[in-house]
């Protein structure tokens, strides 16, 4: 190769990389800058206690605090701090609030199906049939139609939480005991229980302690023995009934739809991994604590005749049929519930014992 072209070979490889270094630069120098987004911040409330949220929901909202890495702060709130819980839905559809962690029932969630939210009598055996009834046999979709009649809340999951069994002052031995019970209990419950002469009664969550130190209250139908120690009911009860009135309670999440729709699909998506987690934790949490306590806790086991039991079964059957003919969307939910424990059964144990 002669001097000549060697000289002419490198002006071209010299022209080369300046054009194309000037060619980045310049697209580089085009393109717009871009403020980052502000921070977004929610302020969430649960049905929940302090004690109690610790276990529910707080470890979940850190972590997802964490993950968010300044993007998006969710503030928890817990039960009754920012709205009654009666009016906790409302405030969520107002924008009051921007989400919130409760069962439809006693959020007063205006759909049809909020009476099977909580504790629907005796439809669960186990906390997984929560999870399996909504994820597999279609109660996730019925839910999702149900919201969606609704404007300004999104109904994003729902999950299982610890069973619901009487803890009481007094000794309850038979179906007779119940009578003249005064309660602290989600609505639909009340309303069942009060067939067997159970009074219901409402009050304020951070009130139950004292009303039942006052004889104002008799005793929970709210959760099961986890709760009771956790929350520190367990310290002025004496008697933990066994046989269970639910296995599992079902409680929800929701969002305000505007609110929602304004947190980019990536923090919608760690959201909702964060739900998932806080429903998996508690699967845990407290399957352990009910073997735990009942074993190792404050409060004497008192158990109904398994024969004598059976009333209350019997009744809930009825009391399934009675809901199913308020809307043809109940009567669906209650089919699936049937057709459910059916299978269940069928299937026999681990699912269901004879």
């Amino acid at each position: 190769m002669t001097d000549k072209a060697m000289i002419n070979k490198r002006d071209f490889l010299r022209k080369s990389i300046l054009t194309g270094a000037g060619a980045v630069g310049a697209t580089a120098l085009a393109t717009p800058y871009v403020k980052a987004q502000s921070q977004i911040k929610w302020r969430l409330q649960t049905y929940a206690g302090p004690a109690l949220a610790e276990h529910v929901i707080k470890n979940s909202i850190d972590w997802f605090n964490k993950a968010a890495n300044g993007e998006m702060v969710i503030e928890l709130y817990t039960a009754d701090q920012l709205v009654p819980q009666g009016e906790l839905f409302r405030a969520v559809q107002s924008g009051t609030i921007d989400a919130a962690q409760s069962d439809d029932d006693s959020a007063a969630a205006p759909v049809d199906v909020k009476v099977f939210g909580a504790y629907f009598p005796l439809a669960s055996r186990y906390s997984l049939d929560v999870p399996a009834l909504w994820h597999w046999h279609g109660l996730k979709e019925i839910w999702e139609e149900a919201y969606a009649e609704i404007p300004g809340v999104t109904w994003l999951s729902s999950g299982a939480w610890d069973p619901c069994n009487f803890g009481t002052t007094k000794p309850i031995n038979s179906l007779a005991d119940l009578k003249g019970l005064r309660v602290y209990t989600f609505p639909t419950g009340g309303q069942f229980l009060s067939k067997f002469g159970v009074v219901p009664v409402s009050l304020p969550y951070e009130d139950v302690e004292p009303a039942i130190q006052t004889g104002e209250l008799d005793g929970v139908c709210w959760c099961g023995i986890t709760e009771m120690h956790t929350v520190g009911w367990a310290n002025v009860l004496k008697y933990y009934l066994t046989n269970p009135v639910s296995g599992a309670w079902a409680g929800s999440y929701f969002v305000n739809t505007d609110k929602w729709n304004a947190v980019p699909e990536h923090l919608q998506q760690l959201y909702r991994l964060a739900i998932d987690s806080s429903h998996y934790y508690r699967q845990h949490w407290y399957w352990a604590g009910e073997a735990k306590y009942r074993n190792e806790g404050k409060l004497e086991l008192t158990t109904v005749p398994a024969a004598e039991w059976k009333q209350v079964e019997d009744e809930a059957f009825k009391f399934w049929d009675e809901v199913a003919s308020q809307s043809p969307r109940a009567a669906k939910v209650v089919d699936i519930i049937k057709k459910y424990n059916e299978s269940m059964v069928k299937a026999g144990a681990p699912y269901r014992y004879s």
